[in-house]
């Protein structure tokens, strides 16, 4: 049984990817889904997204959920399949109108904007926070 078993249900998780261009390490709080040992990320804000950008020039990342603290690689979502299924279970978790201030609808978030996946996963303790 993966990891992410007990935290399919959290609500958030913590994504710490290294600055493309400040090489500092940025963390942002984020939505997630599981399948399996993937957690996967949906970036509302489009390709632009700076944790995207990141996490697409230095794969290596480090998450956060309840405690648990494991580094990973991330790779951008490609295959049209995974991208619909997981935009489906992202649906079901997280039902909400989209963001109008930002032109996003439901269906966009769910199905159209960038799609990260996060695997290869190495244990790095536990936190506090």
């Amino acid at each position: 049984m993966s990891w992410l078993t007990a935290h399919a249900d959290t609500e958030c998780c913590y994504v710490s990817t290294t600055g493309r261009r400040s090489g500092r390490v940025h963390e942002v709080e984020i939505w997630f889904g599981v399948v399996g040992d993937t957690l996967y990320l949906i970036s509302g804000n489009g390709p632009t997204a700076d944790w995207y950008r990141n996490a697409i020039a230095s794969p290596s990342v480090t998450v956060r959920i309840d405690g648990d603290i494991r580094h990973g690689v991330a790779r951008p979502v490609q295959d049209p399949s995974e991208r619909r299924s997981v935009g489906e279970l992202m649906g079901a978790k997280y039902p909400w109108e989209g963001d109008p201030s930002i032109g996003l609808t439901f269906e966009a978030w769910c199905f159209d904007v960038p799609l990260l996946a996060i695997e290869g996963w190495q244990e790095r303790g536990r936190s506090e926070r």
